[in-house]
């Protein structure tokens, strides 16, 4: 793969990660909420989900669930469904609320999976793939789906790089914001709002 190939797409990757959207918002949320610890987490987990996408795109499933209306309605539905739930327990729950770093690492699996499952159910993310990386491929090419491996590692790695930095900033912030009145509670409505928001959104598309 030629070196402006891989340069171009990482550009247009880097872009495509900074512009604001239903993940970086919803990490925002959850580093102001639980620390940037927590948001590193949810970040590698953000990204891990990409290369799942990027396999259905090699293998050709990401194809046939364009092509079917059913499978791709079905795995709309499942992912708003996740997204509701999740949003029902920012609503709900005190403990997904309170300020300070989680002392127990099974937290931090917690939301590395919760990430994972975020991106994987969201069928937009999946379409997106299909679109994006062959455009940087030679269709032509022997070694095209190596060609996708690697435009996808590439788009996971500047991902977590960059949404990490997004939580580390988002963690710092927390600690000058911390005494306001009812910051916990706030913080929680707009995690739920944020997800409320993203399971709407992949339910209308």
């Amino acid at each position: 793969m030629e070196i402006n190939t891989v340069l171009y797409f990482l550009t247009a990757s880097i872009l495509l990660t900074l512009a604001p959207g239903p993940d970086n918002m919803y990490l925002l949320a959850k580093s102001l909420s639980s620390g940037a610890r927590c948001g590193v987490a949810l970040s590698a987990g953000l990204a891990s989900g990409i290369v799942f996408h990027t396999t259905l795109v090699i293998l050709g499933v990401a194809a046939l669930i364009q092509s079917s209306a059913l499978a791709f309605v079905g795995m709309k539905c499942i992912g708003a469904a996740y997204l509701l739930y999740l949003a029902w327990k920012a609503f709900h729950e005190d403990g997904e609320l309170q300020i300070g770093e989680a002392d127990d690492s099974a937290a931090y699996g917690v939301l590395y999976r919760r990430g994972v499952l975020m991106n994987v159910l969201n069928p937009k993310v999946l379409l997106f793939f299909l679109a994006f990386l062959p455009q940087f491929v030679d269709s032509s090419s022997e070694a095209l789906s190596w060609h996708i491996a690697q435009l996808g590692a590439i788009f996971a790695f500047q991902a977590f790089v960059i949404f990490s930095l997004i939580a580390i900033c988002a963690g710092s912030v927390r600690i000058f914001i911390s005494r306001t009145k009812n910051l916990n509670r706030i913080l929680g409505i707009m995690q739920g709002v944020v997800l409320t928001g993203i399971a709407l959104a992949i339910l209308l598309s």
